[in-house]
């Protein structure tokens, strides 16, 4: 199966620094692929390769084949890249409703001016994506007064509004609790099937309980790559990552 989002070759430098360093990344379409490793890994710095707002020092990004390598963060979102950070980007004085509305009115045919209608229209595409993701009852308050976990559902709605190809995630578990973290796991497993999700996170179990593939990222480099039980009994990543994070 031909990559449906790839980096090829991709270095990236800051002064001296090489935070990624020639790295051949292929996600699939449909796949739910994981970005691991230690901190200073490149991680971070590969999640902004791939949604445009990092520029690579080197090496090629594909969309489908079409070279992407220039295009900024708003192309690349036309194209269908939609991505989270590592802080719920919600407007807080918005409702759930009006943050996931507003994610996704670039995006639809009804574009133009904000009318009431059209919003009536859209608002009910995107009451059906908060009750996706298990925010239905919450539709209507501020998005500034739910809770941390509750506001990283609203940005995954808010990004699924924007009918990506890929979802990229930027360490969605991260400050959650347990039981927030089952309810992201269960709304993330409802994402379309067609959709490929990319996930750079530091906890192993969501990682376990989402991702078909893993890639592990050591001082910039991929230094393995397969299904979670694979890289779990894989030596080279035990040494440079499971290890660092069981210490």
């Amino acid at each position: 199966m031909s990559a449906l989002l790839a980096l090829r070759g991709v270095t990236r430098r800051y002064g001296g620094l090489v935070a990624v360093d020639r790295l051949d990344l292929a996600i699939e379409p449909g796949t739910r692929h994981a970005v691991i490793g230690p901190n200073g890994a490149g991680k971070s710095t590969v999640l902004g390769l791939l949604a445009g707002t990092v520029a690579p020092s080197a090496g090629r990004i594909t969309l489908d084949r079409r070279d992407i390598t220039r295009a900024g963060p708003a192309r690349r979102s036309r194209l269908g890249i939609a991505r989270t950070f590592q802080q719920p980007a919600v407007l807080g004085s918005l409702s759930a409703l009006d943050n996931v509305a507003l994610a996704a009115w670039r995006h639809t045919e009804l574009r133009g001016l904000w009318r009431p209608r059209r919003y009536r229209e859209l608002g009910r595409r995107c009451h059906d994506l908060l009750d996706r993701v298990g925010l239905a009852q919450s539709a209507d308050h501020p998005a500034g007064r739910l809770s941390h976990g509750r506001q990283r559902l609203v940005e995954i709605a808010a990004a699924l509004a924007a009918r990506p190809r890929v979802l990229l995630l930027d360490e969605p578990a991260a400050g959650l609790t347990e039981e927030d973290t089952d309810r992201l796991v269960t709304a993330l497993r409802l994402v379309p099937a067609e959709v490929a999700v990319l996930l750079v996170e530091h906890d192993l179990a969501f990682v376990n309980a989402l991702a078909d593939r893993v890639t592990v990222l050591h001082e910039g480099r991929s230094i393995a790559d397969g299904t979670p039980e694979q890289i779990s009994a894989d030596p080279a990543v035990r040494e440079a990552y499971l290890d660092i994070r069981s210490g």
